[in-house]
């Protein structure tokens, strides 16, 4: 069942016109062997050259997959015999193991994952990440947040993709956050270069960059606090309420709220988890000048002295 629906997903989405991206997420975050699955049919394309018409139109790769190596994603235009090529591969029995696949984590969970060339990443919680089988010095971080401890080879880099953007190791320790309007990353040790092949930005032990609303943007980072999510606490050097409730959320596991006043303010300093949300709010809210209160099983944030009647927001 899980086959055919990937399947029917693999389909869909190679056709240029599909914009359903909201359903096919929530169909993924159901059950992590869907992606598992449609990662697999997705790379049996490898060897559908030989029964596709012949001339078939080609697109550019995906934008999560340009630091990888990867086969042409052909136009749904020759339609049926794509799919009938999808369901033969599908009826021999997915015998040939993806070498694609995806490691993912619930709100509040976190996991680590050792690689053969000796790198760790570990992930927080509501993460979802891809990995090679066949190249231990590749990685797609698609949500969520992942430290990277990695041996360094200048003969062969370890690259992160992320979105549209690609992260190469240069020998360091690093931490990237990624979500639908930001990615953030800081550097602790050694030295990250942002997207080598175009804007090529050096982001040293120290050094932090941001890709959101604002802009892109370098900026100055203690390297204590990169990943100190790790050792139970976040530490921040004038970072957004809005950033932060997502920090929250994502190590805690629950759904944290701001209204638009709170997300308009900034805090400095360090903040300890505590797996209690209240006993947790109850010492951070006023420590960043904000009370939090609980409502439809999550935490709202606002100002502390607001009476304000704003909606929440995620």
């Amino acid at each position: 069942m899980v086959n055919e629906e990937a399947l029917a997903w693999v389909i869909r989405t190679r056709d240029p016109g599909f914009d359903d991206w909201e359903a096919f997420t929530i169909w993924l975050e159901g059950d992590p062997a869907r992606g598992q699955a449609y990662d697999a049919l997705m790379v049996q394309d490898a060897e559908l050259h030989a029964i596709i018409p012949a001339d078939p139109v080609t697109l550019p790769r995906p934008a999560n997959d340009i630091a990888q190596p990867r086969r042409p994603v052909w136009r749904w235009a020759a339609g049926g015999a794509i799919a009938a090529a999808l369901v033969a591969t599908v009826s021999i029995g997915m015998m040939n193991r993806a070498d694609i696949y995806s490691v993912t984590t619930r709100p509040g969970e976190t996991r680590r994952v050792a690689l053969d060339d000796g790198t760790t990443i570990d992930l927080n919680g509501d993460t979802q990440l891809r990995l090679d089988r066949n190249d231990a010095r590749f990685a797609a971080l698609d949500r969520g947040e992942a430290a990277f401890t990695v041996r360094h080879d200048a003969s062969d880099p370890f690259r992160v993709s992320v979105g549209d953007a690609v992260f190469e190791d240069a020998g360091t320790i690093f931490n990237i956050v990624h979500t639908d309007k930001a990615t953030r990353i800081g550097v602790s040790e050694g030295k990250v270069i942002y997207n080598p092949q175009a804007e090529a930005i050096a982001l040293p032990a120290g050094r932090a960059l941001a890709d959101d609303a604002e802009g892109l943007r370098v900026m100055d980072v203690a390297p204590a606090a990169v990943a100190s999510w790790r050792e139970g606490r976040l530490v921040y050097n004038n970072a957004t309420i809005r950033d932060i409730g997502q920090d929250i959320g994502r190590s805690l596991g629950i759904r944290v709220m701001t209204t638009a006043s709170a997300q308009a303010m900034r805090f400095t300093g360090t903040i300890e988890l505590d797996k209690n949300p209240a006993r947790f709010f109850s010492g951070a809210a006023p420590l960043m000048g904000l009370s939090a209160v609980p409502k439809d099983g999550g935490w709202v944030l606002k100002p502390a002295s607001s009476k304000e009647g704003n909606a929440p927001q995620d």
